[in-house]
């Protein structure tokens, strides 16, 4: 009774100093992953908290599959078209280069690191982590291209390091090895794998489109990423393509899949779920220190600091070797000089600094087996966890919240392009409008005065959008805008203060008050002040 007490007591705590360092992070303007490492760390040494083992399948096949899946979803098939090239040398050819790289630093410069474990770490502290990508590339104000290419790069990065990880520790446990093979190798798991995620895909959207229930549709789209995932581990493909396949493709189709009253609740599930994992996550990762620390408790303090720093500034130095030539070298090509701009130095500076390793890279380094063929261990098992985990804080803390100051002092913004393109888009969308309002004004169900009403309204948002591309525009529309929905949002408090006084009287229930409330929320969120 008095153990279940303090388990209790325990859990509390962490779930409590889970929400402290959330709410930190929000009013710091701090990337939440970075605090909740060093909190989950921090916490991890406090007398009485227990030892947290992440198991390394619950992240590979239980967090991931959801994590990459939502990241395809919610990303622009166009965007990751138009930046291929990009993508592809930093997702497979600095994957590849990064482990090449690492293992030669790692057998050179750490005693006793043989060559088949100095290409294990290689392979687990090559690919990027996409959460963390994402929460801080979306945060900083850069431009958009940048967080395209480096969220493409998150996304399929994995894959590559996956199956260099497999090979490498294959090769450790067997003593044996084929470039060959594992060239063929990779290619077919790639391949299988996108054909399994397009599969999957078609069929799930052909599923959806015959349903019109919230709930349902909910729950499909949460078991998605499953159907992808686990079929082509099963079959020893690359599982992360077939989920990010899948992502991707319901995402280009889920306007015509999704009716707006569940494309509403399903974003809002999805957006919950992603960052309570994410937080939990990282929150496990930062607790495994005390536990990485036991497994080298007998090499020397000093020995392994150093090696430690030997192996972060190898991945980070690393990363820019490779970005730069790989930025520049193909623009020795005439023809990509004419059919692209030209790219500054700051560009390819902050990519590089945006390295980011994460849970993918330590549960694979947890994942590493104990023994090798012929009952021996596995070499330098204990310190390749123990370098994962110190290249992770040290990407996190020194990169991640170094980049935001970075991209400002390096002048690198958002040119409003996007913002721009937006305007163009609702100025469209209304013109259809008005020319739909002017196609129905003949039917009898529609009513003059309703009609011109509808098309005032249009035409005021045609000028109010159409101003923003006028330089002598004194701002005097928005401003008109501004202060109508102020005055609408004061106008729907009214309404659902009378609403909670009704139900606090009894002369209506708590179902019927949800109900217009719900019908107030979705128009509160029209408002943008």
């Amino acid at each position: 009774m008095i153990a279940q007490a303090h388990l209790d007591l325990v859990l509390l705590a962490v779930l409590g100093a889970v929400s402290v360092l959330l709410i930190v992070a929000y009013h710091w303007k701090v990337p939440y992953p970075i605090l909740l490492v060093i909190g989950g760390a921090a916490l991890g040494f406090v007398p009485g908290i227990p030892d947290v083992q992440l198991n390394p399948d619950v992240v590979l096949i239980i967090v991931l599959p959801p994590l990459l899946y939502s990241a395809a979803f919610f990303s622009s098939l166009r965007e990751l078209r138009d930046n291929i090239r990009e993508i592809s040398l930093l997702a497979i050819g600095l994957v590849i280069f990064t482990m090449v790289g690492v293992a030669f630093v790692s057998h050179e410069l750490i005693e006793g690191m043989s060559w088949e474990a100095a290409f294990v770490l290689g392979a687990v502290v090559s690919p990027t982590d996409p959460v963390a990508a994402s929460a801080i590339a979306s945060r900083v104000g850069a431009p958009r291209r940048y967080v395209s290419i480096v969220e493409g790069e998150a996304l399929v990065n994995d894959a590559t390091a996956l199956v260099a990880y497999k090979f490498a520790v294959a090769a450790t446990v067997t003593g044996t090895f084929s470039l060959a093979e594992a060239g063929g190798r990779f290619l077919l798991n790639a391949v299988v794998g996108i054909a399994i995620g397009i599969a999957v895909g078609y069929v799930i959207a052909r599923l959806r489109k015959s349903l019109d229930d919230a709930p349902t549709e909910i729950t499909i789209s949460l078991v998605t990423p499953y159907f992808a995932y686990l079929p082509a581990e099963a079959l020893g493909v690359s599982a992360v393509l077939a989920a990010v396949t899948a992502g991707i493709y319901l995402g280009w189709r889920s306007p015509e899949l999704i009716t707006p009253a569940t494309r509403i609740q399903a974003f809002s599930v999805w957006e919950i779920l992603v960052f309570v994992l994410n937080a939990v996550l990282f929150m496990l990762v930062g607790l495994q220190l005390p536990s990485v620390i036991d497994g080298i408790n007998r090499l020397s303090t000093v020995s392994i600091i150093e090696d430690a720093a030997v192996v972060c500034a190898a991945v980070i130095l690393i990363r820019f070797l490779w970005v730069f030539p790989a930025t520049y070298a193909p623009r020795l090509s005439r023809r990509v000089r004419e059919r692209e701009p030209a790219v500054h130095w700051q560009f390819p500076a902050i990519v590089g600094w945006t390295g980011m390793r994460g849970a993918v890279s330590l549960a694979a380094a947890l994942a590493i087996p104990q023994t090798i063929d012929g009952g021996g261990a596995f070499p330098q098992r204990d310190l390749i966890i123990f370098l994962t985990y110190a290249v992770i804080l040290a990407t996190l803390i020194l990169q991640g919240l170094t980049l935001p100051g970075l991209i400002k002092v390096l002048g690198v913004e958002d040119d409003g392009n996007l913002e721009q393109r937006e305007s163009k888009a609702r100025i469209l969308a209304a013109r259809a409008a008005l020319d739909r309002i002017e196609e129905l004004r003949g039917q009898d169900w529609v009513r003059d005065d309703t009609a011109d009403r509808m098309r005032g309204m249009y035409d005021f948002r045609i000028r109010r959008f159409s101003a923003r591309f006028d330089d002598e525009d004194d701002g005097a529309i928005d401003e008109q805008s501004y202060a109508y929905q102020r005055l609408r949002r004061k106008v729907l408090e009214a309404e659902r203060a009378e609403i909670i006084r009704l139900r606090n009287v009894g002369k209506i229930n708590d179902e019927i008050m949800r109900r217009l409330e719900r019908d107030l929320d979705l128009e509160d969120t029209r408002l943008e002040v």
